[in-house]
């Protein structure tokens, strides 16, 4: 069977393209050499998954299926390595414990209380053109 295709009925990935296309961006490894879209699905193969934000996920392949069904039946296509799984718990509590990224803004785009004290402070907004006309 098909790298991209097991990855997409595992629901590893939203479609079959994205699923190609991490393979040939050599996110996904087979037995630890980067493995093309097309590479052929063996039982028993251990694969690695690195997806963006996440830490790499090290799975053996379980079983192989054509179509793409519910989450539970493709659950059964693989088992993640108690290494990987440690490490998803572990991203996952840094994530919960990481301060909010909207609370880090000190920047962007002004209030209307920080507009009408740049008002105040340049005496208006100093506004320009990108019109020819306004040439020197």
């Amino acid at each position: 069977m098909r790298l991209d295709k097991w990855l997409w009925a595992a629901r590893f990935f939203k479609t079959r393209g994205l699923s190609a296309a991490a393979a040939d961006a050599g996110r996904v490894l087979v037995a630890g050499q980067t493995a093309k879209p097309g590479r052929e699905v063996h039982v028993g193969d251990e694969l690695t998954l690195r997806q963006p934000g996440l830490p790499p996920r090290t799975i053996v392949v379980r079983a192989l299926s054509q179509v793409r069904g519910p989450a539970p039946v493709a659950r059964t296509l693989y088992e993640e390595t108690a290494d990987s799984l440690a490490a998803q718990a572990a991203a996952a509590e840094a994530r919960r414990l990481a301060p909010d990224p909207a609370a880090a803004l000190t920047e962007g785009r002004p209030t209307k209380r920080d507009r009408r004290e740049i008002d105040r402070a340049v005496g208006g907004w100093k506004r320009w053109s990108a019109a020819i006309d306004d040439e020197p």
